[in-house]
């Protein structure tokens, strides 16, 4: 089965979205089937790799994104899909390549578009404003969900399945009664993120013996909220915990960040992209929690590859980590989270460490492609869009 996979606004060198990408992609090799992945880039490319083929595009950054691109030429990646002749068609992007669903009715390939994002929350980004008047945030809230179900349905209406990674992130399909929907979690490589992955070494390269070290790995963009990060280390500072931060990640907010620290007189260690997934895996490890405050997340790859690494995380209980984590951290409602890692580091150690490993063992790769290869098969081009019937999960 020739599985054609479509994807925009992925990191050039990091982020969940390449990770998943690159894991699902080897789990269909691996499976038999020729998986082809067509991605946004600087120039043309076309190669094999450990994921199956690869073809890149030319595609422009998108501004205000941090370097993020966008395939837009339709007629160019229409002949492309047209010369590959897909079995199947997997699609990783709400937005810009919704019409690619479209294309693959009007062809009789079967469809399915993996949603990675949650259009409701981005879209009600702008609401979550300090000091924004009670009604005029809910009026941009109530806008942002009309705008959402709008464009929800039409993927509905396009793809014969959408695969969300959590229920948290299922709710806004749900909310419009979509017919097609699947549930599948993504996983984590268990053997890489390891809590066999600390090291002492790398503790005394950002943190002094009796220092708290925390990490913040992520993008540095508005929807991750990373100044929250900042404001936690400052918090548990004042509170007289001798604590030390490193983000690792890079975007447009890296800059603004960079300045509040200094300004802050804050021990902050901006490492960005750690583009070497050991070194990353080590850094984990090595912490004593790690920080996700992005309200957003879907699913959050980043904070379960540090619960695979034995360290928990602080997440926010507005997003899908909560879901993801289970016991094995803590959810913080609102902004404070230095009373998130308060309670987490008062529990014991052994205890806390050994839940989070525990906790990420429930998810793995090979679960997670033997669920979207059932999708797969299950489909045939005779399949409705759209069917009226029960949403599946």
């Amino acid at each position: 089965m020739k599985v054609v996979r479509l994807a925009n606004y992925v990191g050039p060198r990091s982020g969940g979205m390449r990770t998943a990408l690159r894991e699902l992609g080897a789990g269909y090799l691996a499976a038999g089937h020729e998986p082809v992945l067509i991605v946004p880039g600087r120039r043309r490319g076309d190669e094999q790799t450990a994921q199956g083929r690869v073809i890149t595009r030319y595609g422009p950054v998108v501004p205000f994104t941090g370097g993020y691109r966008a395939l837009l030429r339709r007629r160019g990646l229409a002949a492309l899909l047209a010369e590959l002749r897909p079995d199947r068609l997997e699609v990783s992007d709400r937005t810009t390549l919704r019409w690619t669903g479209r294309w693959a009715r009007a062809h009789g390939v079967p469809a399915v578009m993996v949603s990675h994002e949650s259009l409701t929350g981005l879209l009600s980004l702008p609401a979550d404003v300090s000091g924004m008047s009670r009604w005029r945030s809910r009026l941009l809230g109530d806008m942002a969900t009309a705008i959402a179900d709008a464009l929800n349905r039409r993927s509905v209406r396009d793809y014969q399945r959408i695969v969300c990674t959590t229920r948290w992130a299922a709710a806004e399909f749900e909310r419009i009664g979509a017919p097609n929907l699947t549930r599948i979690p993504l996983g984590v490589d268990l053997e890489l993120f390891s809590p066999e992955r600390y090291s002492a070494a790398a503790r005394e390269r950002y943190a002094a013996p009796r220092q708290t070290l925390l990490v913040h790995c992520g993008r540095l963009s508005v929807e991750k909220k990373p100044h929250r990060s900042l404001a936690a280390l400052a918090g548990l500072r004042a509170a007289g915990l001798d604590a030390v931060l490193v983000v690792a990640g890079d975007g447009p907010l890296r800059g603004r960040l960079e300045r509040a620290a200094r300004r802050r007189s804050l021990p902050v260690r901006f490492a960005g992209f750690v583009t070497d997934p050991k070194q990353l895996a080590t850094l984990l490890a090595s912490a004593d929690a790690v920080l996700a405050p992005g309200p957003v997340e879907t699913f959050g790859l980043a904070a379960l590859e540090a619960l695979a690494c034995a360290t928990p995380v602080v997440v926010s209980a507005d997003s899908a980590l909560p879901e993801v984590i289970g016991a094995a951290g803590v959810a913080v409602r609102g902004e404070d989270f230095a009373g998130g890692v308060r309670d987490l580091l008062a529990r014991d150690r052994a205890a806390r460490r050994a839940a989070a490993r525990a906790r990420a063992e429930e998810f793995g790769w090979a679960a997670s492609v033997a669920a979207l290869v059932s999708v797969h098969e299950g489909l045939t081009s005779a399949d409705p869009i759209g069917f009226p019937g029960q949403v599946r999960a």
